[in-house]
């Protein structure tokens, strides 16, 4: 955030008349301004794909929850191999897409930071255009990535901050739940909190 931003939502609040709301300007991978064990939730929009330091930043985001507290984060990951001239284009930086963690990492530094019962609640692919892919890659490079099924995801990240050996650390699949599958269009995931759904999303703790 920009300290005009600050002001804008000042502005609104009082508008609408609103008095149980603060904002602080602050840095994310160290919110200084913010005790610990204090926030309920804590929500992010695209915001963690595009820091230097996602392992600092998660960090702090579980110094601020209180045990039993939870994030739910959107953020833009990627699967496969993107070409290196999307991941470093400025314009792309900009639309949340350069600047971005494969999932399988991203999805591990959450678990690093001591996060329990990671769930992607959300995921879909993003397609960008073959124009706007060809600014930053020639032809063959656009050919390959597009044969080699890879992509870019925008995903909402669900996880916990519980007391330590309240949810398991690891289980049989390296991630968090076991999967189990019903039919060729069902499987059952099982969190290692012992919860089962039949989802499309993915757990991890």
């Amino acid at each position: 955030m920009t300290p005009e931003m600050v002001i804008l939502a000042l502005q609104n609040t009082q508008k609408l008349g609103y008095k149980n709301v603060e904002f602080q300007l602050g840095d994310i991978e160290n919110m200084k301004e913010v005790s610990s064990n204090i926030a309920d939730v804590v929500i992010s929009n695209c915001v963690m794909n595009l820091l230097p330091d996602k392992e600092k930043a998660f960090n702090e985001v579980n110094r601020v929850l209180k045990f039993g507290g939870h994030f739910s984060i959107s953020d833009i990951v990627f699967q496969g191999a993107i070409p290196q001239g999307v991941l470093e284009a400025s314009e792309m930086y900009a639309g949340c897409v350069a600047g971005a963690s494969e999932k399988g990492q991203y999805l591990g530094i959450i678990k690093k930071a001591g996060f329990k019962n990671i769930q992607i609640k959300k995921e879909r692919i993003i397609e960008l255009p073959d124009e706007l892919l060809l600014k930053y890659i020639n032809q063959q490079e656009l050919d390959n990535y597009k044969k080699s099924g890879s992509g870019i995801y925008s995903v909402t990240i669900y996880a916990d901050k519980l007391d330590e050996g309240t949810c398991c650390d690891t289980t049989e699949n390296g991630c968090c739940g076991s999967e189990t599958k019903i039919d060729n269009n069902t499987t059952e995931k099982s969190s290692c909190c012992g919860t089962t759904a039949s989802t499309n999303g993915t757990a991890c703790c």
